[in-house]
């Protein structure tokens, strides 16, 4: 395989699979969700991986151009922990301008007709995470059920969601709500799963809408 033949998709699988195998020893804690909206939608990440973190992975192929980038490391560097780019050895000089020294950098390069990933750059803790981000990716009635278990959901119930995403913004510190924002993702069941079945007959998981 070529690097100018190298799909989103193609990437997008062994990137998925690259994953897995990273964390095969804590499968049953980990959670791969394939286009995770952020921000109400604002921006959609590739591939996150939610276990004792939530992580993002953003592809860019050959035939991506990277003019959306700017905007999705505004949205991405709100909500997430931390943040990879995988990207076509061509994007990668331009990539590092453009985003924060604390994301990850990893290159696709052809391998024998597979894909290969090569690590250019570690990624490292996110700074600057803003807790109302991080809670937006709650829906609804998981933030009704939150504050009743906090002994605060009378009064708030029937108030809008932007109510209730600050009124646990305000209620839990930062690491708390994080750490309740991945517990719940993890028990989510009415997740929507419509994307192609990947090549060894598994899926992946999708954000609902």
């Amino acid at each position: 395989m070529s690097t100018s033949a190298m799909r989103d998709s193609d990437i997008r699988i062994g990137l998925h699979r690259e994953l897995e195998r990273a964390h095969r020893h804590y499968a049953s804690e980990t959670l791969f969700i394939d286009e995770l909206g952020l921000c109400q939608g604002n921006a959609r990440i590739d591939l996150a991986v939610v276990n004792g973190s939530l992580s993002g992975y953003e592809i860019k192929s050959e035939r991506d151009t990277l003019q959306r980038l700017p905007h999705q490391v505004e949205v991405y560097s709100r909500a997430l922990d931390n943040v990879t780019i995988v990207a076509s050895e061509s994007h990668i000089d331009k990539t590092i301008g453009l985003i924060p020294e604390w994301w990850g950098v990893i290159a696709t390069v052809p391998d024998d007709g597979e894909i290969a990933f090569r690590l250019v750059r570690q990624q490292q803790i996110n700074p600057g995470v803003d807790p109302y981000s991080v809670a937006q990716l709650l829906w609804r009635s998981e933030v009704v059920m939150i504050l009743d278990d906090l002994g605060i959901k009378k009064g708030v119930a029937g108030r809008s969601r932007r109510v209730l995403w600050q009124t646990l913004t305000d209620t839990l510190p930062i690491d708390e709500l994080r750490d309740c924002v991945r517990r719940t993702l993890k028990v989510r069941e009415r997740w929507r799963v419509d994307l192609p079945q990947m090549s060894d007959g598994g899926s992946f998981q999708c954000d609902a809408t």
